[in-house]
């Protein structure tokens, strides 16, 4: 697996987290490439943006001291997780083509699963529309999935609510989190 080379900051909390008696700056952020939850240590005398891109990588890091370790979804302060929804809609807008390429080659997980129907409101009677679809004609964009099957549920809102689960909760299958 590789390593995060930059993060977006979710949340910056001066003074740590108000319940913790340890008062240093942390801040919660996301993995530009993995989509990695992770919380991260400024800097003596840095102070954060909201939305900020920083270097975490392994050479020298002017913002980041360092990555105090994997940020846990249920410890995501309310900031935190408004910013991480923005940047997942952001992420799926700007990678729609990786994610259309999902739909056209996810395949079965079991006997009884298939990967599409991990997706939100996606049930084995889209599943079954989208792969007789696909065989016809591979995917383009997600109007092309809309325009093609009518019956399926928004595309892009699946995926975003799948990475949020995937980010936030304990799924059992990861199809777009690392």
């Amino acid at each position: 697996m590789e390593r995060e080379e930059h993060a977006i900051i979710l949340d910056y909390l001066p003074y740590g987290y108000p319940l913790e008696n340890k008062r240093m700056p942390l801040a919660q952020a996301i993995g530009s490439t993995g989509f990695t939850l992770l919380e991260l240590i400024p800097r003596k005398g840095m102070s954060l943006e909201l939305k900020e891109k920083v270097y975490i990588g392994s050479g020298k890091r002017d913002k980041i001291y360092y990555i105090l370790g994997k940020l846990p979804g249920e410890k995501l302060t309310e900031t935190a997780k408004a910013n991480l929804n923005d940047f997942i809609a952001q992420a799926v807008a700007e990678n729609e083509k990786g994610f259309v390429e999902f739909f056209n080659k996810a395949e079965a997980i079991n006997t009884r699963l298939h990967q599409i129907e991990l997706l939100p409101g996606f049930g084995k009677k889209h599943m079954t529309e989208i792969l007789k679809a696909r065989e016809v004609k591979p995917f383009e964009s997600f109007s092309d999935i809309r325009e093609r099957i009518p019956s399926v549920p928004n595309p892009t809102k699946a995926i975003e609510k799948r990475m949020l689960s995937e980010l936030t909760e304990n799924e059992r299958h990861k199809l777009f989190v690392k």
